[in-house]
């Protein structure tokens, strides 16, 4: 998420101060899968969902985190399961997903790192210029101090950014054996970013879709709409009982349909000329039953779809500014 989000989002409500790493928790979903569930700590930036799925020869790890303590739950798992981690797949590039690579594989030195290539334009562009724009919010009282680790942190993790490379890149959805489990591994081009990976397992029917789904609301930061939308039209072609988001709690198909209208209906409102307010409510009513109980994510939902609709969609002609297709 780029920083002047995440300053709109501080804007939204006053937070606590978070001095203590959180206790996460890696969670079963199916047999032989689990997750370690997104998370947005007060005053600092949020981590992706990771999913685990148990191979004949270790384990698959999609996804790793941004902060450390990520990536240590994720190796003392490995650790405790006493399987070595063979597979590590990024969804794709966001460093939310992607900065506890290097720390895995430093681990586990022969495990391969499945990803599309957008990463390699990510460096130069989006990511580059991320870290270039994030300099002012490091002077002393522009930020808390916790946020001011994490864009310490990925400053860091950009410019060591050829860590993050794949070893494999996918080039196209497929049929492949990761580590002796037979996963269907998809990518959906110009969607969230310029190549999103997403797996089916057709064992479990559990389909992991990085941030094709994301909550509170559609992070639109590199995202080309129309895209996403065929993406999400191809997770609905596919027969899964249980879909992970890269942001936000298991779906049912149900509730994966409701998402993906609400995805298709915030687009349009955005093209339209009601006012941004107006489209994040809509949004935001939508999705309200997949938002759980927490009365502040309704309250983020609604501030971040304004932002996105507002600063990102009308500001580009409809898309973000790092998306180059119609």
């Amino acid at each position: 998420m780029r920083h002047a989000a995440l300053a709109m989002l501080f804007a939204l409500a006053a937070l606590p101060a978070f001095a203590q790493p959180p206790v996460e928790q890696v969670r079963p979903v199916a047999p032989g899968v689990w997750m370690i569930a997104s998370a947005f700590p007060p005053h600092r930036q949020p981590d992706g969902t990771t999913i685990i799925f148990r191979a004949p020869k270790g384990l698959v790890v999609m996804d790793t985190g941004r902060h450390p303590w990520r990536r240590r739950t994720i190796l003392d798992f490995a650790e405790a399961q006493r399987r070595p981690i063979v597979a590590i797949v990024n969804s794709h590039w966001h460093l939310d997903h992607v900065s506890g690579d290097p720390a895995l594989k430093a681990a586990y030195p022969k495990a391969r790192l499945y990803a599309s290539g957008a990463i390699d334009e990510a460096l130069t562009g989006f990511l580059a210029k991320s870290a270039a724009d994030a300099a002012p919010y490091l002077a002393p009282g522009k930020l808390p101090p916790e946020t001011q680790e994490d864009i310490r942190g990925d400053i860091a993790t950009t410019a060591n950014g050829a860590a993050l490379k794949p070893d494999i890149v996918i080039e196209g959805s497929s049929l492949r054996d990761l580590g002796g489990l037979s996963l269907q591994v998809n990518l959906a081009r110009d969607a969230a970013t310029a190549g999103d990976v997403w797996l089916y397992d057709p064992k479990t029917r559990v389909a992991a879709v990085g941030d094709l789904v994301t909550l509170p609301a559609p992070f639109l930061d590199t995202a080309c709409p129309k895209g996403w939308a065929a993406a999400l039209d191809q997770v609905a072609a596919t027969p899964f009982t249980t879909l992970i988001p890269g942001h936000g709690a298991p779906m049912s198909r149900a509730q994966f349909d409701l998402y993906r209208t609400a995805f298709n209906e915030v687009v349009a409102c955005a093209a339209s000329s009601r006012d941004k307010a107006e489209c994040a409510a809509a949004w935001t009513k939508a999705v309200t039953p997949l938002l759980g109980e927490d009365p502040a994510l309704a309250k983020r939902a609604q501030g971040m779809t304004e932002y996105y609709v507002a600063d990102v969609l009308r500001a580009h002609g409809g898309k973000s500014a790092y998306c180059t297709t119609g």
